[in-house]
């Protein structure tokens, strides 16, 4: 079976849509605003659904946040569309701020200075990583000896202090988001319900005249 690529777009424009969306972030976000606004379901569903969401964003999961998000929803019972829509809170504006208050939380909670915790800087230190995993998934297959201190590194001074650090602002803004998001769903479904019903009214008396006439 031969599968085919729909989009016909060099692979680095497609990459470039996901960093910074057609239209800029301030569309995607109207977007995501829109969305949310029209989802079918009550106010307070809905604003759990974007505490969840909004919450997995100081979370250090990353690529795991729309799992972590649904999970959290459905156990706060939230709109679980919601809580994936509200993701959107971290992207490339907002996750430098994000990592640094969970990092900066996370050392002050375990007692540790930022500038001695990092052995190295943080690029550093993400690299590291990354080559630890390489170089030992390649030993799996070769007679490289597997070598787990950059990782070990990257999980003390980055990784556990992001967890433990991102709780406290993550129930912050999720709580921010849920207490100012409930109004504004509930206004905005209210205003729907009274054009709905202007419309049908409309409808009404314009059926009534037809059958006058």
């Amino acid at each position: 079976m031969v599968f085919k690529r729909r989009d016909r777009r060099p692979i680095w424009r497609i990459v470039a849509s996901v960093v910074y969306p057609r239209g800029g972030w301030a569309r995607a976000f109207e977007y995501v605003k829109h969305r949310v606004r029209r989802l079918p379901d009550t106010p307070e569903k809905i604003s759990r659904g974007i505490a969840a969401g909004v919450f997995t964003t100081f979370t250090p999961f990353y690529g795991f946040h729309f799992f972590i998000a649904a999970f959290l929803a459905r156990a706060m019972r939230g709109n679980i569309l919601a809580s994936l829509l509200a993701t959107f809170f971290g992207n490339p504006l907002t996750y430098v701020p994000i990592a640094a208050t969970s990092l900066g939380t996370g050392y002050f909670l375990l007692g540790m200075r930022p500038d001695a915790a990092v052995h190295q800087s943080l690029g550093e230190t993400f690299a590291g990583a990354g080559r630890d995993l390489w170089q030992n998934f390649m030993a799996v297959f070769t007679s490289q000896t597997a070598d787990w201190h950059r990782l070990h590194i990257f999980y003390d001074d980055v990784f556990f202090p992001y967890m433990i650090g991102g709780v406290i602002p993550g129930v912050v803004m999720g709580g921010i988001a849920y207490y100012v998001s409930v109004p504004l769903i509930s206004a905005y479904q209210n205003r729907r319900r009274k054009l709905l019903r202007a419309k049908l009214e409309q409808l009404g008396k314009k059926k009534r005249s037809a059958d006058d006439g």
